[in-house]
């Protein structure tokens, strides 16, 4: 399985919203989503280049895997 990249964050939020997430506001250059049973929110920064780290910990809120986040990512 290749190893997680850093995207931008037009790409996080086709990737969380293809998951199910869904846009509840935006809030400076954050946009926040909810996720159903997620305990927090899903926060994606507008950045150029949004870091692994922040991915991974969005993952973990919604519990996407790593191969479902690869899926997701080969169909945008």
């Amino acid at each position: 399985m290749p190893s997680l990249r850093s995207t931008t964050w037009q790409v996080q939020v086709k990737v969380f919203e293809a998951f199910g997430c869904r846009h509840i506001r935006t809030q400076g250059d954050h946009l926040v989503y909810h996720f159903p049973g997620a305990v927090r929110p899903v926060v994606i920064p507008k950045y150029k280049e949004v870091p692994v780290f922040i991915i991974m910990n969005n993952m973990k809120i919604v519990g996407m895997s790593r191969g479902e986040y690869f899926q997701i990512l080969e169909n945008i």
